[in-house]
């Protein structure tokens, strides 16, 4: 394996990586929001809603910060 493939394999690590931290952290956030909501309106059509439309949005926000994140070498040695 020469220094180009270690490369790519790296690069395509870190993309998974990513990818899978996202959707894990999105399922345990989606979990507290719908909690929350379902105590706020005491309808659980209604947490599912709320739970499901916050999620969407903030798993692409999610992803899109920490891309954005790991092109700053800011703090790192």
């Amino acid at each position: 394996m020469n220094a180009t493939d270690i490369i790519t394999r790296r690069t395509l690590y870190a993309h998974s990586r990513v990818i899978v931290k996202t959707i894990c952290y999105r399922i345990f956030m989606f979990l507290i929001t719908a909690i929350i909501a379902l105590v706020v309106t005491g309808s659980l059509a209604e947490a599912l809603s709320i739970g499901v439309a916050t999620n969407l949005l903030k798993t692409l926000t999610y992803y899109g910060y920490e891309q954005l994140w790991a092109h700053i070498s800011w703090g790192i040695n």
